[in-house]
């Protein structure tokens, strides 16, 4: 019960890093794709070539299941929203956890 807490917590704040991650992958893949931004600057490519390798893994399969929209990628969104789902599971585990030890 000690240890439980925080590891929810620290489970918790990583998904949160993990939407984040989803969010500024989804984001300059738009700004690439629109010309906004030079992927022959090395930090661009750096920070394009991690986030993809972050988040391709996760939205890999919810592409596979995913109809193809006509150029539009909902994976994102989706996963972002299967994300919250799991925060909100955990939350509930921690509330559920601190009620039991009173």
């Amino acid at each position: 019960m000690i240890i439980l807490g925080p590891v929810l917590s620290i489970l918790n704040i990583a998904i949160d890093l993990y939407i984040w991650a989803v969010i500024i992958s989804a984001i300059l893949s738009w700004l690439v794709q629109f010309g906004v931004v030079n992927t022959g600057n090395q930090f661009v490519s750096m920070v394009g070539e991690f986030l993809w390798r972050v988040t391709e893994p996760a939205l890999r399969p919810i592409r596979r299941v995913v109809p193809n929209l006509g150029g539009i990628d909902i994976s994102p969104v989706i996963l972002i929203l299967l994300l919250i789902f799991v925060q909100m599971v955990i939350g509930n585990i921690h509330v559920s956890m601190m009620r039991a030890s009173y």
